[in-house]
């Protein structure tokens, strides 16, 4: 863990997969390093990924439903939905809209799934400023 401010817990760890894993639009890999910013006040979390010699990837965010923290553990609900953007924001992709439209979230939750919603078109908007998604992490 690096900081806990209350409301945003950030921690730090190398991918721990075995082996390689490729998305197509990136390579997670032994070595890689994860940056994981957690909310307790917002519907996702950012994961900033670099190499493990220090080369920014970019980040990999999750929809979730907001962080729990107790016995150590941070503790979030995926919520299908995430966004990628690469290092030099040139790709910002919205991923797995298909399984959030599967998952029937909006039947069983239909609060969880609008904000599930909002939280990815706020991520893919704040990408897309001059500031991206540093500007939540400063």
């Amino acid at each position: 863990m690096l900081s806990d401010d209350g409301d945003r817990i950030t921690v730090r760890a190398r991918w721990a997969a075995g082996g390689v894993r490729d998305f197509g639009f990136v390579r997670f890999e032994p070595g890689d390093v994860f940056t994981e910013h957690y909310w307790r006040s917002r519907w996702y979390a950012v994961k900033e990924v670099r190499t493990g010699g220090g080369v920014l990837k970019g980040w990999y965010c999750d929809i979730t439903r907001p962080a729990a923290v107790a016995g150590g553990e941070i503790r979030v609900e995926d919520l299908d939905l995430d966004l990628w953007v690469s290092a030099d924001a040139s790709a910002v992709l919205r991923l797995d809209e298909d399984e959030f439209a599967a998952s029937g979230l909006a039947a069983r939750d239909p609060g969880a799934a609008a904000e599930a919603v909002r939280a990815l078109d706020a991520l893919d908007r704040q990408a897309r400023t001059a500031e991206g998604l540093r500007a939540l992490l400063d």
